[in-house]
């Protein structure tokens, strides 16, 4: 327990902005995500928001030093689970893309995502955005002093696998604060009544990974891109959460 930091009030107001600088940058970029549109537009859209907002991209440059990170977004298309560069595909009537927002203000993170659809796309594909977000606030309906862990990972697995999905293990949500990345890590998958016990001041990201087919990931050559064993499309919600003394306050709304 001593690994996992107790936020004070003053940090989760620095980290309340910083969240709700994700949440405008979401806003910036939402009207862009349409046929036509390339992957590096959206991406010069949200480092220009950022920066004219006093923050840094978290992720551009995250990672080693021989294979940084290379944009401010992670934009995952189709059969991308995650960590997808934003490079110059155009985007495409059908497609899905996970947008991935992280930015650090006055020294705290905020980090959230959020999967769109462009234009009309196969009724399936709908389900599973559909599924994916559901299976993100049914985990954060459970966040609350005295919960753990394990019911978190219950309360997205139980849901997303009910309606015969793929829930990715090998990607988790984490602690943030000083820190993009910090303890505890939040698994999508579990056991009630299981794990660390949730107290007030814990902040956290909850981002379900939720695949169409299998489970399986697969890394690229690249280093980043994950893509789903089967290629069939997975798609990603997340949010920053900090629990409360009464439940949680979600700080990237």
């Amino acid at each position: 327990m001593s690994r996992v930091s107790l936020k004070s009030a003053r940090e989760i107001e620095i980290m309340r902005r910083a969240g709700a600088l994700v949440a405008e940058t979401f806003r910036v970029l939402e009207p862009h995500v349409r046929a036509g549109v390339t992957l590096k537009d959206l991406d010069r859209l949200a480092e220009e928001f950022i920066r004219k907002n006093g923050a840094v991209p978290a992720y551009l440059g995250y990672g080693p030093k021989h294979n940084p990170f290379p944009g401010t977004i992670c934009a995952s298309v189709n059969e991308v689970i995650c960590h997808g560069i934003p490079d110059g595909r155009v985007l495409k009537e059908g497609d899905i893309i996970g947008v991935d927002i992280g930015v650090l203000l006055d020294g705290y993170y905020g980090d959230a995502c959020t999967t769109y659809t462009v234009g009309a796309v196969r009724p399936e594909v709908q389900g599973l955005v559909d599924t994916t977000r559901e299976a993100l606030h049914a985990a954060l309906d459970v966040v609350r002093p005295g919960a753990r862990v394990g019911d978190i990972g219950h309360a997205i697995q139980t849901l997303a696998e009910g309606r015969g999905y793929g829930v990715v293990r090998e990607y988790t949500g984490h602690g943030i604060g000083k820190r993009l990345h910090e303890e505890p890590t939040i698994h999508h998958w579990g056991a009630r009544y299981t794990g660390l016990k949730l107290q007030p001041g814990m902040v956290f990201t909850i981002e379900p990974m939720i695949n169409l087919g299998v489970p399986d990931t697969r890394l690229l050559p690249d280093g980043w891109t994950v893509i789903t064993g089967d290629k069939q499309p997975s798609a990603q919600f997340e949010h920053t959460v900090v629990v409360t003394p009464k439940g949680h306050e979600i700080l990237t709304l």
